[in-house]
């Protein structure tokens, strides 16, 4: 289906928007967006959602290895701020890396078994935005002479987007946004290992997508 919409032809420009995002984004915005409307019509609620060691691997429920990172609140203002950035950076950085979704899926899921593993440590029960953090501060990176303005007030260059949310965070919520820093500090780790380190080591890319993963989304785009 992600295929068979050519044109534009009877869309209205919300369709068009949703069908124009790389599918990796696409679904994980949708997910997102009916998660909150889930919980919002008490269908479920945020307690069947989150991570925890216990409830995941005692308790047997592993769908939270995934809720965790679609949950972002109740519908509200802030719900829309974390959906825009959401799919705002993620769409960036999937269509920066190609036709195939093999390397973002791929960033993906190791950004998601490195919050799992740190979550445990810091108290962190939905994973959501520090994924989000993840994807800004890897997308900053890596256009560091791009210009932006935060709530037409700031401009500043790319690169200074992951501490400028921080700030306005730790503004408005008066604490220290550890979720953001952990997701900084992931972002780092992958940007360095897939931006910084080949250079220096010959090409080599520890961190790229092993061939079999590859090969799963090559046989689905021969499919289709």
């Amino acid at each position: 289906m992600d295929q068979m919409m050519p044109g534009d032809g009877g869309r209205n420009p919300l369709e068009a928007w949703f069908w124009e995002m790389p599918i990796c984004t696409r679904w994980w915005t949708t997910a997102t967006v009916l998660t909150s409307a889930l919980v919002q019509c008490q269908m479920v609620t945020p307690f069947q959602l989150f991570y925890s060691v216990r409830t995941v691997f005692q308790k047997g429920e592993y769908w939270r290895l995934l809720t965790t990172f679609l949950y972002f609140g109740p519908f509200s203002i802030d719900l829309l701020f974390h959906v825009y950035f959401l799919q705002r950076y993620a769409r960036l950085l999937e269509e920066s890396s190609g036709r195939s979704p093999a390397h973002f899926s791929w960033l993906l899921m190791y950004s998601m078994a490195f919050l799992i593993v740190l979550s445990p440590l810091v108290s962190m029960p939905f994973l959501g935005h520090p994924l989000s953090s993840t994807l800004v501060y890897i997308w900053s990176r890596r256009n560091p002479d791009t210009r932006l303005s935060f709530l037409g007030l700031l401009m500043f260059t790319a690169p200074y987007l992951p501490w400028v949310l921080m700030g306005f965070s730790l503004i408005m919520h008066g604490t220290v946004p550890k979720d953001e820093i952990m997701g900084v500090v992931i972002g780092h780790i992958w940007y360095f290992f897939t931006d910084v380190y080949p250079p220096m080591h010959n090409g080599s890319r520890p961190l790229d997508p092993p061939m079999w993963w590859r090969r799963i989304f090559e046989r689905r785009q021969q499919r289709e």
